[in-house]
């Protein structure tokens, strides 16, 4: 059988994506200054739905308060933020799409100046960030480490309640995490720190509290293959913690950039600049591997479904500009009978 973009994917729960397009979630600084949905946020997702897209993200959403990244940040971190979300959720399935929410605790990339409260990280370490310098985080704690599990669980119990089929943890970028993840950013000598198993610990408990508590809500990680910084995660690293988090139950991998930021790196060019890395978590695990990277065209989608780089293709800038043109240009519209 001939895979393309058109192509439907089955899930569990019989659960179905009617092509293999993702809009991936993009911080739209839409939300209040309470994380609250708005009526802004309502239209820029009703906007993103017109590309006729098979799943759809809901940008990255803070689990609490001290891990704000930006002002007008979406929340997911008190029982208020409810009402909002559902409203996002039954947007995006009136469009035909399954609905995604990414949750996030963006450590020591958060900004007391914004969040008002100390600094979270793995380690008392900053977190590097090329022409910039952050703040130096606290280590936090092992029973701080709880209180984070807790926070993450809660978050994705109310994306539950909200009605989104997914719920993705932010593990890339350099944020929370990923920052638990990298040795640049974790240097901790207690159970959470170390060796590769160590510093995966804490990502590991989080699946395996959202798989227990919430089975019926599909599980997607945003990680990278590899750090893209010197003395980061490598991708033999990344394959093995693949391969542990599968077993827990995830049931879609989002392979994006590590510690060196979302940022195309210097030197790439052209469309899937990160697919290879897609290609080679996809090489070891079995659910769906999503590619990123500056995807715009369907047919180069067709070149990486066909050359079984990936399963999904995140499109995101280009559906961003205009998503009705995006439908009517790469979309054929038999698959969404």
């Amino acid at each position: 059988m001939t895979i393309d973009r058109n192509t439907p994917l089955s899930l569990p729960f019989g659960k179905r994506l009617r092509n293999r397009i993702v809009v991936p979630p993009m911080a739209s600084q839409t939300a209040d200054g309470q994380g609250y949905v708005t009526e802004k946020t309502l239209n820029h997702y009703q906007r993103l739905a017109e590309s006729g897209a098979g799943l759809i993200f809901v940008e990255y959403s803070y689990v609490h308060s001290s891990g704000k990244g930006e002002p007008h940040q979406l929340g997911v971190s008190e029982e208020g933020h409810l009402v909002g979300l559902k409203r996002l959720a039954d947007l995006l399935h009136k469009s035909g799409a399954l609905a995604g929410l990414q949750i996030v605790h963006v450590g020591g990339k958060a900004d007391t100046r914004l969040t008002g409260e100390p600094l979270w990280g793995a380690s008392a370490l900053a977190v590097p960030v090329k022409g910039m310098n952050l703040e130096t985080p606290q280590e936090i704690t092992l029973l701080q480490i709880q209180e984070l599990k807790r926070w993450y669980l809660e978050a994705a119990r109310r994306v539950y309640q909200a009605g989104f089929d997914f719920v993705e943890l932010h593990m890339a970028h350099g944020y929370g995490l990923n920052q638990w993840l990298s040795p640049l950013t974790n240097q901790r000598l207690d159970s959470y720190g170390g060796s590769l198993e160590n510093r995966s610990r804490l990502v590991r408990e989080i699946v395996k509290e959202i798989k227990l508590h919430l089975p019926q809500l599909l599980l997607s990680v945003r990680m990278p293959a590899q750090d893209h910084f010197p003395g980061g995660l490598e991708v033999q690293d990344m394959k093995r913690v693949a391969l542990a988090l599968q077993a827990l139950g995830v049931d879609l991998f989002d392979i994006s950039s590590g510690i060196g930021g979302w940022r195309r790196p210097e030197g790439s060019r052209g469309e899937g600049y990160l697919v290879s890395d897609a290609e080679l978590i996809k090489q070891v695990v079995e659910v769906p591997v999503m590619g990123v990277g500056g995807i715009q065209s369907g047919a180069a989608i067709d070149q990486f479904l066909s050359q079984k780089r990936l399963d999904l293709a995140a499109v995101g800038r280009a559906i961003l500009e205009n998503p009705q043109q995006w439908r009517q240009n790469n979309i054929n519209e038999r698959s969404f009978a």
